[in-house]
């Protein structure tokens, strides 16, 4: 096995075991915190831009500050809501199956980075170097990346190269 195998297997392990122990109610949640948020102040930061018109001179400074202020807020929420769902998980007795199916979850995240690792590699000329042919693991998720890429309009998907 090559160093790269050996970081590959890094993350799997890392990411796994970080879920192991968050549990799955706790990463989802997470992981649907951030979508939130991220989701709100798209939907939502020009609306409070406007409101902001007496506060911050700048037009793009408030579109700034109301995203971020948008942002930190809807984590915030998410993080009092995820708690409140871990303890109920604790409370219910279902400590173990959230620990198995998190270990799951984290496996899974860490395929995923993985794969869009290996995707943005296809932007350069890594994917030509003798030793990604010789990787015990690169090929295979190069074949995930393929298909991540093939899910890409033409205009951004053209761009990956792997051979």
């Amino acid at each position: 096995m090559l160093g790269v195998d050996y970081a590959i297997l890094g993350i799997l392990v890392i990411s796994t075991f970080i879920s192991l122990l968050r549990g799955f109610v706790r990463e989802a949640l997470s992981l649907a915190g951030w979508i939130l948020a991220f989701w709100v102040s798209l939907t939502f930061a020009t609306g409070l831009a406007g409101l902001l018109t007496n506060t911050f001179e700048d037009p793009t400074f408030r579109l700034i500050a109301a995203f971020v202020g948008l942002f930190v807020l809807s984590l915030i929420v998410s993080g009092v809501v995820n708690f409140f769902a871990v303890k109920l998980v604790y409370r219910t007795g279902l400590t173990k199956m959230d620990r198995f199916l998190g270990l799951l979850f984290g496996l899974g995240r860490g395929v995923l980075i993985v794969s869009v690792l290996v995707l943005l590699a296809g932007l350069t000329t890594l994917p030509k170097e003798p030793w990604w042919d010789e990787s015990f693991f690169l090929f295979r998720f190069q074949e995930i990346a393929e298909g991540i890429q093939s899910l890409l309009p033409d205009s951004i998907g053209d761009n990956f190269r792997f051979e």
